[in-house]
């Protein structure tokens, strides 16, 4: 796929932690140089009252 077409992985786990998630050093780091090299990363950041909790009741 590799530019060619586009990949979107999403991920609550940061990527710092997913050699740990993962377990094997060698499949992780495989899996992050394929993934990593040439991406965009957007970081969203928690900031206030969850949007899913303030408009739970409106339904």
């Amino acid at each position: 796929r590799h530019g060619h077409a586009s990949t979107i992985v999403t991920s609550q786990l940061p990527v710092d932690l997913w050699h740990e998630q993962i377990g094997d050093p060698t499949i992780a780091d495989a899996i992050l140089d394929r993934l990593v090299h040439n991406a965009h990363k957007i970081n969203l950041s928690m900031k206030g009252e969850s949007m899913r909790k303030k408009y739970a009741g409106l339904t």
